[in-house]
């Protein structure tokens, strides 16, 4: 219950109430009086009986206070749910790509910018953000399976969780913005199949380096023995290759024609050069050691994947006889190649822009044995050595005592 109360070192009256689960205090201009304190008690009593009724309106009593303000928007906000008065997807979701793109690289913008043109605002635009229902996601998601690509193929389920994403981004911050849950709560993504990587082994590697055109010799090198991501070897320039520390800077990537910081905090590291990459670039830099960037074209311009690809990859594999993999696949060879070898698999992560060694281990280890041998021979040898030849001596056991 609210009541009136004197400030003391004013000697006004001032208002003591709670709305809304929180207590407010409004001062007046009223000098601490019988009659003051008599007709602000009358006031105070409306207020409250409004209060309880449901009808109070805090900036018709308080016009000035900053209260009245925060009740106000609150009280709009209330009703426009209760209205389902809530703005229309596609308005929505433009102020809320305004307000991401601070944080996100262009090629990121890009792409969510073609999910709400192509697929997001066809679906949702007209609708209000209040109004869009659990069983029209699940329709429009079950719609994608049935879209098909520009080379016949239906959508997979990896592209249609991309689509998705921005969506229950959007409807999240819209459920949050205007107090009402969020349809997209408890909808799961699409299981994605995992995809085995297909690493080149080490003689396919050396085929393909003595084979290549000489002008691209140096770039598979680098590719094979760095772990480079495709966008970070084109996007490399001399200025991020110390050869004195012997150590390639990864700070940026080229994607879709332009530099960009790396994608992640993982992404930018450092690389350590073996003597082989060190070679490599120390001849490629009598070459386009003049120019920005380390592998480039002619007029000093980065060079097009697809077109490297298509024009120098692809005919060097059939020239080979090997099976067609993407070039991504250095990279992946360049890790079996490390744990073959033995090496630190922190360190191996911190190669590859891995914050921990958990992927390499999940998508890389099974690889490892074909290389090294180490498949569980040596426990077989020891088993044998130590069970089924009595004359041997058993194993010193070096744990201490007790």
């Amino acid at each position: 219950m609210g009541k009136i109360v004197e400030r003391p070192e004013t000697g006004k009256l001032f208002f003591d109430f709670r709305y809304e689960g929180k207590r407010c205090r409004e001062q007046t201009t009223l000098d601490s009086t019988p009659a003051n304190r008599k007709k602000l008690e009358s006031i105070l009593k409306k207020i409250e009986a409004e209060i309880t009724l449901g009808t109070f309106e805090y900036h018709r009593y308080f016009p000035n206070s900053p209260r009245a303000e925060e009740f106000t928007k609150q009280a709009e906000v209330q009703r426009a749910r209760e209205a389902h008065d809530t703005p229309l997807f596609e308005v929505f979701s433009k102020d809320w790509l305004d307000e991401m793109k601070i944080q996100w690289r262009q090629s990121h913008i890009t792409t969510v910018e073609g999910t709400l043109k192509n697929y997001l605002n066809p679906e949702f635009g007209e609708k209000e953000v209040g109004c869009i229902t659990k069983q029209d996601i699940l329709e429009f998601r079950a719609s994608l399976a049935k879209v098909s690509t520009r080379k016949g193929n239906r959508l997979s389920a990896s592209r249609i969780n991309r689509i998705m994403t921005p969506l229950r981004m959007i409807l999240s911050e819209a459920a949050n913005r205007f107090e009402f849950s969020s349809p997209y709560h408890g909808i799961k993504s699409l299981k994605v199949p995992r995809t085995d990587v297909e690493p080149f082994g080490i003689d396919e590697v050396r085929q393909i380096i003595d084979t290549v055109r000489p002008d691209f010799r140096n770039y598979y090198i680098v590719r094979f023995f760095t772990g480079m991501r495709t966008g970070e070897i084109d996007g490399l320039q001399w200025d991020h290759v110390d050869f004195r520390r012997r150590q390639i800077l990864v700070r940026q990537a080229l994607v879709n024609g332009r530099l960009e910081y790396t994608k992640n905090d993982g992404s930018f590291r450092t690389i350590e050069m073996s003597q082989l990459v060190v070679d490599a670039l120390t001849e490629q830099k009598k070459t386009t050691g003049k120019k920005d960037f380390v592998f480039c074209t002619r007029t000093g311009g980065p060079l097009n994947h697809n077109n490297v690809t298509k024009r120098v990859w692809y005919p060097l594999l059939r020239h080979l006889g090997l099976r067609k993999r993407r070039p991504y696949q250095t990279r992946h060879t360049a890790a079996t190649l490390w744990l073959a070898a033995g090496e630190n698999p922190e360190w191996i992560a911190r190669q590859m822009g891995h914050t921990t060694t958990e992927m390499l281990f999940r998508v890389y280890s099974r690889y490892v044995p074909n290389l090294t041998r180490r498949d569980g021979s040596a426990f077989e040898r020891l088993l044998i050595t130590q069970f089924q030849n009595p004359e041997l001596e058993p194993m010193e056991d070096t744990a201490d005592e007790k």
